[in-house]
């Protein structure tokens, strides 16, 4: 039997971007989202989940505002056409990265043990209802590009600096104890996963082309006996090295780890053109990445993308996600409310600094670029 490549779209935004009237085009005529990447054979829906995105006074954060109801909203509109579903757990009431892992704010007071309790709780919990709602995940991401840990300050990790392409020293003491602690946190969320019901568990890092990152925390992981299935892979060109980088860590990784390797996240521009002036796609990014900020560009990088992922030994290369394809540059969407900056400590512009790598334009008509994922 021929195990399914994954074709994947993040478009966590979009009840946002619709909410605020954004609309989708194939071709002059106007269709659902979801119709559109089905015809243009994408085959998964990648959905993010915070546990509570919203201030004491229920201002919402943005950036999605994706909450259990959006979530589950989404997730059925992706089941309805056929596609599976990837759910990422970010443990955190707003993004999740490796600059940021905060608690949510109703567990702001547990620590160790309580806190691993509420970790299994709460996965449990969401998975219940995406069962009783007919929409159970196909893969589950324990964890949002925990490559510095996560539920900090219990569940941080030694920080590793990619510019130096190494860890912060740390004294051998506190390296254990913090990776015992993230490694309870990641137990706790996959043995919840484990008793919901079958679906792949992923682990996910960013920085995909950076092999000393993944060699030493996933032996860290391994070390302490973490159950999964997928090593998930940030992996935007612009900052995370050559797709020779990428292809030498996602051969070395599966070998080393005997696990199936995915790229969960990725992108390139299609313009440098920016409605907003402060798009983070630039020339300057696309000289580093070597492909033309052009929508032929934007499709060649993606070709030679799953080229690579295909290319791994064994059929451990299971697929690309592309992130936010379809966050559209209406008027009133923003990656963050000042609510949600302020929960983030996070504060900057607001609005959408990320159209110029969506696979539809600025009006919302699907890119040639989309034809890449029939082939």
């Amino acid at each position: 039997m021929t195990r399914l490549f994954v074709k994947g779209a993040d478009i966590s935004m979009l009840k946002e971007v619709e909410d605020f009237g954004g609309r989708y085009y194939l071709g002059e005529e106007q269709k659902d989202l979801f119709e559109i990447l089905q015809i243009k054979g994408l085959n998964t829906v990648r959905l993010r989940l915070w546990v509570n995105p919203y201030d004491e006074e229920g201002k919402p954060y943005m950036g999605g505002t994706n909450d259990l109801e959006t979530t589950i909203e989404l997730a059925k509109r992706a089941k309805a056409h056929g596609m599976q579903f990837m759910l990422d757990f970010h443990y955190s009431d707003f993004w999740a990265d490796p600059k940021k892992q905060d608690k949510p704010k109703a567990w702001q007071s547990y620590t160790g043990d309580r806190l691993e309790e509420e970790v299994y709780r709460y996965t449990r919990e969401v998975l219940e209802v995406c069962r009783l709602c007919d929409v159970m995940p196909d893969l589950v991401q324990i964890g949002n590009e925990t490559t510095n840990g996560m539920l900090w300050p219990e569940g941080k990790t030694p920080n590793y600096v990619p510019e130096k392409q190494s860890f912060e020293e740390t004294e051998a003491a506190e390296w254990g104890k913090s990776y015992d602690s993230l490694a309870a946190f990641l137990k706790a969320g996959v043995r919840a996963a484990r008793e919901a019901g079958p679906m792949k568990i992923i682990l996910h890092l960013d920085a995909g082309g950076q092999n000393v990152l993944y060699r030493t925390w996933f032996d860290e992981m391994s070390k302490r006996n973490v159950d999964y299935d997928i090593i998930g892979l940030s992996y935007y060109p612009i900052w995370h090295g050559g797709l020779e980088d990428l292809q030498f860590n996602l051969e070395d990784i599966s070998a080393r780890f005997n696990k199936e390797v995915l790229v969960v996240e990725t992108a390139y521009g299609h313009t440098t053109e920016s409605l907003s002036g402060a798009d983070i796609f630039t020339e300057e990014m696309s000289k580093i990445a070597g492909y033309p900020p052009t929508v032929e560009g934007q499709g060649q990088f993606l070709q030679d993308l799953m080229e690579t992922v295909r290319k791994v030994p064994d059929g451990k290369g299971l697929g690309i996600v592309y992130w936010e394809p379809a966050w559209l540059p209406v008027k009133g969407t923003s990656w963050a409310s000042l609510a949600g900056m302020k929960y983030g400590n996070d504060v900057s512009e607001m609005g959408n600094h990320w159209a110029n790598q969506g696979l539809f334009d600025f009006e919302g008509k699907a890119l040639a670029s989309l034809d890449v994922f029939l082939k």
